[in-house]
Order: C-alpha cells, then structure tokens, then sequence
C-alpha cells in the first residue's frame, strides 16, 4: 500500500511538470512555428482555407488552390488524398509547390486519415507506413503540419491514453524526419479523444517538444468540453484552430460534421474562443472547415469568399480589429 502511495504522487507530480509546459507562462511574441502573416502584430490571426468547405464540388486540387487565392485567403489546408491524385494524374509536385508560392499561398497543414492510434500493431505499422507517404508528398508542396486524428478508436472506449500519447512521439519522431508536424485531433465522436483533456494528455505526455494540438469549434462542442479549457493553454499547444459553428438544432446529441455552419451563423461563443486565444498571445491559423452540403450545391468560389469574410467578422467582433 505504501509503494502504490508513493507511485501515486509520484505519477501526479510528473503530471504537474508536465502540464505546466502546456499552459501559458508568460508574454510572448508570435505563435511558434506559425507562418509569418500570423505572427504579425497588426493582423492577429491568418486566415485558411480547408478544401473540406467545398468538397462536394469535386474540384481538382490546382482548382482548389487557385479558387482559395482568388478568395483572398493566406494559406490552404488540403486533403492529403487529393495531393496523391494530383501526382498519380501526371502532375508535378514541384511545380504545384511553385504553383502555390507565387499565388502568395502557403501550406499551413492537411489532413489525413492514418491509424497510428490503435493497439493492434499491425495496423499500427501500416499506419505509419501512410503517414510516411503523406508526409512526403506534403513536404514536396511546402506542407508544415498534418492532422493526428483518433481514426480507428472511435466506437469502443478504453484506450490507454498513455499508450496513445507513446505512439504520437513515435509519429513526431516521423515527422521530424520528413519535415512535417503531426497535429493530435479532438473528434467529437471519438470514444477516446472526444475531450479537450484527452487529447491534451496525449500532446503533454508525447513529450516531445512539437508535440500540439489541432482543436476545431465544432468538435470540442460535440465532444463535450467546456470552451474555458482555451484560457489554460498556450500559445505553443495550438498552431492551427479549424474555425466553424453550429446551431441550436440539432442538439449536441445528434449534431453531425454536415451540420457544420459560417462561423457567425450558429450558436458558438467565438468571442470568448478568439478572445481567450488572443489573451495567450496566441496567433493561430485559422482554418475554415466545414461540410454542410448546402455550400457544396453552391458556387465555390463564392463560398470560399464568404466563408473569409465571416472569419474576419468574427474576429473583429471579438477583438475590435478592423
């Protein structure tokens, strides 16, 4: 009894170290590894824009990418798929990363599906045998980050959150070799990383100093954590912060991704989001990413304008910039 005692504090002390690295100490400058638009103090945050708002389009890639500068956009979060399709149609990688710096765009992350999360080993392997190649490719187009979404611990409970966090360092490590960073994934609904905590715990205790988060409005409301839990981290957790909303209705219960809506145009409490951001000196990336079926009916590129400018509302909203 006396050891399990002292393992305890032991445990909740290193907890303690652990967590102090992740909230905010202190004034700051600029977000870490954020682009340098978003590090400039008269624009607080950098607008992105996530090729998910006008998937059902059914664009190409080149397309995606030119409708997202045309918008006014600062950067772009494609689909990793969708990069694969471009190089396997014929199309050269180094000219599409040419493509993208003279339209003034950068790659700010991307998401991609991998199961390095789950325990069978197996799996695990072939997971990161896809990350590899994700990360290439998106290495190749000037891509900084990748999400870390809990794909495959989804419907069953119980994962060893310990266990995830050990094999998100081992993806770190991945990415360190390829040059991009993995971002862990809040999902809604996860059994596993529906919680704000949850996937803190896995990005504290990877200890590995790029380990971050990637939070999105829509999930921490559909998973359950309290939108207060942004005043404790700083601005190192978070580089990249999907921005949407959602309405009254449907309830929490039965909200879907489709649900999704122009931030503004739901119930969210961005204010306090972006205002909570703001006070950690954070100069996160926004990424707008829905995937309301009604927009995919709709001219993209007028979504992609519209999606900008309820962003930019949003913030000026809250934080009074013009």
């Amino acid at each position: 009894m006396k050891r399990n005692r002292l393992s305890r504090r032991r445990f909740i002390a290193g907890a303690g170290a652990a967590l102090s690295a992740a909230i905010t100490t202190g004034p700051v400058t600029a977000a870490h590894g954020a682009s340098t638009t978003s590090s400039n103090s008269t624009a607080p945050f950098s607008y992105c824009f996530n090729t998910s708002t006008i998937r059902g389009q059914n664009l190409s890639l080149d397309k995606e990418i030119e409708i997202t500068a045309k918008a006014g956009y600062h950067s772009i979060e494609p689909w990793v798929n969708k990069i694969h399709d471009y190089a396997k149609s014929g199309g050269s990688l180094t000219e599409l990363r040419r493509r993208i710096s003279d339209l003034g765009l950068t790659v700010e992350s991307a998401i991609s599906f991998s199961r390095w999360i789950v325990d069978d080993d197996a799996v695990r392997s072939e997971a990161l045998e896809q990350n590899k190649r994700d990360m290439d490719v998106l290495s190749r187009i000037g891509g900084k980050r990748i999400a870390a979404p809990p794909a495959g611990a989804t419907r069953q409970a119980g994962l060893d959150l310990m266990k995830a966090a050990q094999r998100y360092r081992v993806l770190l490590e991945l990415g360190d070799k390829m040059g991009v960073v993995p971002q862990v994934e809040v999902w809604g609904s996860s059994k596993n990383l529906h919680r704000l905590g949850q996937a803190m715990f896995v990005v504290i205790e990877s200890g590995h100093p790029k380990a971050c988060l990637l939070p999105d409005v829509y999930h921490i409301y559909k998973g359950g954590s309290d939108f207060n839990g942004f005043k404790m981290l700083s601005h190192k957790a978070i580089q990249v912060f999907h921005l949407n909303d959602y309405p009254a209705d449907p309830p929490r219960e039965t909200i879907s991704d489709r649900d999704r809506v122009y931030p503004g145009d739901g119930i969210a409490p961005l204010s306090q989001i972006l205002q909570d951001l703001h006070a950690n000196n954070n100069r996160a990336v926004l990424s707008l990413e829905l995937f309301n079926p009604t927009y995919w009916k709709q001219e993209p590129l007028e979504v992609a304008k519209t999606g900008l400018a309820k962003m930019k509302a949003a913030v000026n909203k809250a934080l009074g910039t013009g």
